[in-house]
């Protein structure tokens, strides 16, 4: 059988522990059989990070860029541990971090929905998808713990000198501050990847914060919205069937527990964060979910969603069979290559991609399911197999 041809490589990422290893899986048992696959690779690992200085995150991300779809494998964000284990020269940071900032990116996470695992919330029928900003807020905050009365004071200094100040709170004994920022470049360039997001899969979008408790910091979030739309979108969406809309997030949340889904949901870092978290555990776990770096050029990154899965790694370096789910990486692999696909033309590569998730897909609704999937899926007659049998299950099908 020829294998289908690329015309443009992938930036591929390797990555760590349990998952560097189902990658390669993957790629050996699903992809290469059938596709002449083009990448340029770039290892990822943390003991290679630690080797190149961390360069070789900077250079996955900006090749990312310039070829503009990359696949990434799960990696270590090193802790206290991890600087022992790996005998590292410092703690680094996370690679998704210092990627998301090169590219400017959005996260879009959503569920991968399959007949027998039904979500907790029953009305959900279709895929919600987040759309995370991953710029500021408390991920880059700056703290003090206060000893004893003090006041804390916000102060604005201008380059011409001119300062402008406000105070926080006047502390009578202990306590704690924090002091929060973001950019108008780094929100429009959130919503600008919200609202092209949205068109390039035909969903409604929804945006969410509390500007009516945040009346400057979470309101600002809000115009930038609503002005973006106004100007660049409205007519697009429009032609396209699909609205945009500001609420509350204590609205948003409510209506999302009543609706059958199939939007997306736009959200500040947090947010975003707690969010997705919560609609992977309502919808299976975190090994079901789909999540795709979006940038506002137009450059896409597909990773899994969750960790590198270290109990299973431990089990493995012992010899020991390990049931681990690779569908998320599947799924990012799908992603990248229906992607660069669409950008060079390559039905035959687009096809592949839509193929390969459906059989995964029917693998699973057959009964034939690695060991977390166990007790979600509502089917009698099931087999647990281990993950290189899941991935041959899925190939001969292919």
């Amino acid at each position: 059988m020829a294998k289908i041809q690329m015309k443009t490589p992938l930036v591929e990422m390797d990555g760590d522990e349990m998952t560097r290893i189902i990658w390669k899986q993957i790629k050996d048992i699903v992809i290469l059989p059938f596709v002449d696959l083009k990448t340029e690779y770039f290892d990822l690992g943390l003991k290679h990070r630690d080797e190149t200085g961390d360069q070789v995150t900077i250079d996955a991300a900006n090749r990312t860029n310039e070829l503009g779809v990359a696949v990434k494998c799960a990696t270590i964000t090193p802790n206290a541990q991890r600087m022992t284990e790996y005998n590292l020269h410092t703690m680094w940071k996370s690679p998704n971090g210092t990627i998301r900032a090169i590219l400017d990116g959005t996260v879009f996470r959503a569920p991968i929905l399959v007949k027998g695992i039904k979500p907790f919330v029953s009305c959900w029928e279709k895929p919600i998808t987040i759309a995370r900003h991953a710029y500021g807020d408390v991920y880059r905050d700056t703290e003090y713990r206060v000893e004893g009365p003090a006041r804390a004071n916000l102060v604005i200094t201008y380059p011409d000198g001119r300062t402008e100040s406000q105070t926080i709170f006047e502390f009578t004994g202990d306590g704690i501050v924090e002091g929060l920022y973001n950019t108008d470049k780094s929100i429009e360039a959130f919503a600008s990847s919200c609202f092209q997001y949205a068109l390039d899969t035909k969903q409604d979008l929804w945006f969410a914060t509390k500007d009516t408790i945040s009346k400057t910091y979470d309101h600002r979030f809000k115009d930038i919205f609503q002005e973006m739309y106004d100007r660049d979108y409205k007519e697009k969406f429009e032609a396209a069937g699909i609205t945009y809309f500001y609420t509350l997030i204590d609205d948003a949340v409510a209506r999302v527990m009543r609706s059958s889904g199939g939007f997306v949901w736009a959200l500040k870092n947090y947010d975003g964060d707690v969010m997705s978290d919560m609609l992977a555990s309502a919808c299976g776990s975190l090994a079901m979910m789909t999540s795709v770096l979006v940038s506002p050029k137009g450059v896409y990154e597909y990773e899994a969603a969750h960790g590198t899965v270290t109990r299973h790694y431990y089990r493995h370096l012992k010899g020991e069979q390990t049931s681990t789910n690779p569908m998320a990486t599947l799924f990012a692999w799908s992603g990248a290559l229906r992607k660069r696909a669409q950008l060079d033309n390559l039905p035959e590569l687009e096809a592949f991609a839509d193929k390969l998730e459906k059989v995964s897909i029917q693998t699973i609704e057959e009964g034939i399911i690695t060991g977390d999937l166990n007790n979600l899926l509502d089917r009698e007659d099931k087999t647990i197999v281990n993950t290189e049998d899941f991935l041959k299950a899925i190939a001969a099908k292919l």
